[in-house]
């Protein structure tokens, strides 16, 4: 059974006030060319489908005509939704879509929706849990439910998984020790993280909500990545689609990545006003990337972005690095604000106006108080 593992597609994104669609068309089309050219039976989209619980319809399009062209392949299609998506709204007429192979995770009722595939090797059973979090899921069984682990748990000891089977889990969640990007909404105080042992039962693990490809604990519970670059912190990645050949019970699936070529990139340049404008030092380079630019001249350039867009159409963002923005430390103390919990914020707060640190007891209580607030 070979499957190809997509996740995190954010359709109808804009990343500093740009429009994310045409890449968003542009990288589609390469994973229908992956489907064909692997000759995949199945396709997981591990959530976010969408940006937003209300998607533009420009975004619904693309994904409709996305769904249409793999249903016109004879592909077997498992979607979950993710923290960004509407549950409803995502599973809207999935039983419908059942009969063409397009198999939509219901909205939670307990449960995990399971559907059986089969090939040479037997029945290979794919497990479908859309994002959930303690608040959504507590009231389904008697457990005291107050932690993501404990209730990623909870659900799948519920589920009858017959481990002589082969199994396979769609799941959006924050497993422990998997790395971040800025581009992702990051919960309160690490009570998100899901230990990566919950996942035992099975063979495969497909994972999304992290941009950046990974694996956690063993190879095969995955986070494939996202398909495009959504922030700055991600332009050292090498984006890829995620293909799995599942073998007999029992041997290792078989793991490889097929890269992605981006309609435009996103990158970083520095240097002063007159390096970056010297046509020899642009011609030939990728001028309609997405750029961060951080200008190196020590007096502001007047009307620099306006001008810089005249040979660097898609800037998304422009800095100065100088004696000037070295010696204020505003920018410096805001990036790190930004990075920090809120939990780490408070702890910090306390602190100074206490002179003594937090207990253990208290941030538990803070991090309930945070979390319930949250939700």
């Amino acid at each position: 059974m070979k499957f190809i593992h997509i996740s995190d597609l954010h359709l109808g994104k804009r990343v500093n006030e740009f429009s994310m669609m045409e890449e968003q068309k542009y990288i589609l089309q390469q994973v229908l060319y992956t489907v064909q050219n692997e000759a995949v039976d199945a396709v997981l989209i591990a959530g976010d489908i969408y940006d937003k619980p209300v998607p533009p319809a420009e975004a619904v399009v693309l994904f409709d005509t996305f769904l249409t062209r793999l249903s016109q392949m004879k592909k077997e299609v498992f979607i979950i939704s993710g923290n960004h998506d509407s549950a409803e709204r995502l599973s809207f007429g999935s039983s419908l879509f059942t009969a063409e192979g397009i198999h939509i995770a219901p909205v939670f009722e307990g449960n995990m929706e399971k559907v059986s595939l089969w090939d040479d090797a037997g029945e290979v059973c794919v497990y479908l849990l859309p994002f959930i979090k303690p608040s959504t899921v507590r009231r389904f069984y008697e457990e005291d439910l107050t932690d993501y682990t404990k209730t990623v748990q909870t659900v799948i000891e519920h589920t009858p998984v017959d481990t002589s089977k082969r199994n396979v889990l769609v799941a959006h969640q924050f497993v422990t020790g998997a790395g971040r990007c800025d581009s992702e909404e990051v919960s309160v105080g690490g009570l998100d993280n899901v230990d990566a042992s919950v996942f035992e039962p099975f063979d495969y693990v497909a994972l999304g909500h992290i941009h950046n490809a990974q694996h956690c604990s063993r190879e095969s519970v995955r986070y494939c990545g996202t398909l495009l670059k959504y922030s700055f912190s991600e332009v050292n990645h090498i984006k890829s689609i995620t293909v799995v050949e599942l073998k007999e019970k029992g041997k290792n699936p078989q793991i490889h990545t097929v890269p992605v070529t981006p309609l435009h990139d996103m990158r970083e340049i520095k240097g002063s006003y007159e390096e970056l404008t010297f046509r020899k030092n642009y011609m030939n380079t990728a001028v309609n990337d997405y750029l961060h630019i951080t200008l190196t001249d020590e007096e502001d350039i007047p009307d620099a972005i306006s001008r810089l867009r005249s040979i660097y159409p898609n800037i998304m963002r422009l800095d100065y690095d100088n004696i000037r923005t070295r010696n204020s430390g505003s920018l410096e103390i805001g990036e790190a604000v930004v990075e920090r919990t809120p939990l780490e914020l408070f702890e910090d707060f306390y602190e100074q106006q206490n002179h003594k640190p937090m207990s253990e007891e208290q941030k538990q209580f803070i991090c309930g108080l945070i979390e319930s607030i949250w939700e």
